[in-house]
């Protein structure tokens, strides 16, 4: 990643004028970092610069996500929006199997295992959890079968658990799409979205700088 590092020290270098990247590093704890400090900017301006370089084509330009590739920007993390649980991310990946630090989970295919009317009345229900038109006695039937087998890692109120990945139910906000068809898919046959680890591309200065530019944008917590 040596061109993604010279851009970052192109494009920093002039925002922090007190050393460079190995000197920013050893000061860069980035829960301490306060905004007004230069090497904030810094931080933020380099990470930026890697982002482009390595993470874009996934989360896009503007890191405001596709389909099956979180938005970067809004305040819904999977695995939380800490500056320490950010930079577990970028450093380790997702169910990034390389990597035994890497946070994992698996959803069940419930399609596997259930009849396919219980399993469609699952979705009635995960439809009521964020107010779409539903069928309601669908839905009801569905409670139960949510509650069986979905509860241990969404939670009894559908909001989910980002020690698991498990994403809230009852916010709108769907990685893969929140139609009636995408979610009957998703219970149907599971969704495994895998994040590799940079760490052993990107330098440990590089690793930061990204965690404090992906936590700029308004999703950072």
């Amino acid at each position: 990643m040596g061109a993604a590092l010279c851009e970052f020290r192109a494009v920093a270098a002039p925002a922090y004028q007190r050393g460079d990247l190995c000197l920013w590093r050893k000061r860069a704890d980035l829960t301490t970092l306060a905004i007004e400090d230069p090497a904030h900017q810094f931080g933020v301006t380099g990470g930026a610069a890697v982002f482009r370089a390595t993470s874009s084509p996934c989360h896009g330009a503007g890191a405001a996500g596709a389909r099956g590739y979180p938005d970067l920007l809004d305040d819904d993390w999977l695995w939380g929006g800490s500056l320490e649980k950010i930079e577990v991310t970028v450093r380790h990946g997702t169910r990034n199997v390389t990597d035994a630090d890497a946070p994992f989970s698996q959803m069940p295919a419930v399609g596997e295992f259930l009849p396919h009317d219980e399993s469609a009345s699952i979705t009635e229900y995960v439809l009521s959890l964020f107010g779409r038109d539903r069928d309601a006695a669908m839905a009801k039937t569905g409670s139960q079968f949510f509650a069986d087998n979905c509860v241990a890692c969404h939670g009894d109120d559908g909001t989910g658990d980002r020690m698991q990945g498990a994403p809230d139910l009852t916010d709108a906000i769907w990685l893969y799409g929140g139609d009636r068809e995408v979610i009957a898919e998703t219970i149907d046959e599971a969704r495994f979205g895998v994040m590799s680890g940079w760490s052993p591309r990107l330098s440990d200065a590089e690793v930061k700088a990204v965690t404090l530019y992906v936590y700029q944008p308004g999703g950072g917590e």
